[in-house]
């Protein structure tokens, strides 16, 4: 189940909670009853060390095929 983060408009509280994707989004505060935004942007991946990037993939001088004359 993923998991959901809340902060109230009102008093600022914020909260996380499990939901189904099927679930409804919640709509109020459970400590004021004021309106709550879900919140975006927390990255749940993290790309860490070789070959996620464009020049990771490309060959090196090295790694070449030498040309057979």
């Amino acid at each position: 189940m993923p998991t959901y983060s809340y902060v109230c408009k009102k008093c600022e509280h914020s909260f996380d909670l499990w939901q189904d994707f099927e679930a409804e989004a919640e709509t109020l505060c459970p400590k004021c009853g004021g309106e709550l935004r879900k919140v975006f942007g927390q990255l749940g991946v993290s790309f860490k060390g070789t070959g996620f990037y464009r020049t990771d993939s490309r060959p090196t001088e090295s790694s070449k095929p030498k040309s057979s004359d």
